[in-house]
């Protein structure tokens, strides 16, 4: 059976959650009203109505509750900068309870149900005489969320190694499990400091462009040390780039000169 849905995120590189339109005509760059289980939020459809199978989907499927109008964009705006001036308390009221934590994040729902701080820590932290002194403070429901140091990249941003704006906090909705034999799979220095990201864990780039080696292994890839035939002459492959579908050959004509050659133009030496 197919259900009729549209993709809402709620945060620039947030996981995609499906909802019934209900009936209003939505297009992708929308904002919406929706009822998730925190309470109203404001989202963004992200992914325009479309017919999705049911074993895709966790049903039943809420309703979007209303096109957002700009009396809502204003409320989002006035609840960021609560979320600034939360942030400050919450910081004063950690040391004063003296507890090893770090606020990473403040979050308010859309109706203010709810304040969400995110923290890290070392170890499990006894946060409850925290929690009565900020719900004293705002007069809310009050939750404390601890998290791990990749979701702390992923709400601080930053730079990578490569240059470029962190992949977690532009574009990754979730995270995946990522090992050392990717980067064995990708001839990458096994250096800690070369494949880690500045959350200190193996790096997200790793498994997604994991899928480029693993079709370039089931293609006509040479492998390393093969002896091949060059429009300049014999060689070795001493190095293969699956992205570039190229091959650098050592030329055996004793200079010691390298070429970087696109795979199909190498020949197998017999």
């Amino acid at each position: 059976m197919l259900y009729t849905v549209v993709g809402v995120r709620f945060k620039k590189a947030g996981k995609i959650y499906y909802f019934d339109p209900g009936g209003l005509e939505l297009a992708k760059g929308d904002h919406v009203i929706v009822e998730t289980a925190r309470g109203l939020e404001y989202g963004e459809v992200v992914i325009g109505p479309r017919q999705v199978p049911e074993e895709k989907l966790v049903l039943p499927l809420k309703p979007v509750q209303r096109k957002a109008t700009e009396q809502d964009a204003e409320k989002v705006k006035e609840n960021r900068l609560k979320e600034k001036e939360a942030f400050k308390i919450c910081e004063q009221k950690i040391q004063a309870h003296g507890l090893p934590m770090n606020l990473v994040d403040v979050e308010f729902t859309f109706d203010v149900n709810k304040i969400i701080f995110y923290f890290t820590a070392d170890g499990r932290i006894d946060f409850r005489e925290l929690v009565k002194d900020l719900a004293a403070v705002f007069r809310t429901r009050i939750e404390l969320r601890q998290i791990g140091v990749r979701d702390e990249a992923k709400m601080c941003g930053g730079i990578g190694c490569c240059g470029r704006p962190l992949c977690c906090a532009t574009f990754l909705g979730d995270f995946e499990p990522v090992s050392i034999r990717m980067a064995k799979d990708q001839n990458l220095s096994l250096n800690p400091t070369k494949i880690s990201g500045i959350c200190g864990r193996l790096m997200c780039c790793l498994k997604f462009e994991n899928d480029c080696y693993e079709n370039g292994k089931r293609t006509a890839a040479p492998t390393v040390g093969r002896e091949v035939v060059t429009v300049e002459g014999e060689g070795k492959v001493v190095a293969v780039n699956t992205g570039k579908k190229t091959a650098t050959v050592l030329l055996q004509e004793g200079s010691g000169r390298t070429l970087e050659i696109p795979w199909e133009e190498l020949v197998e030496k017999e």
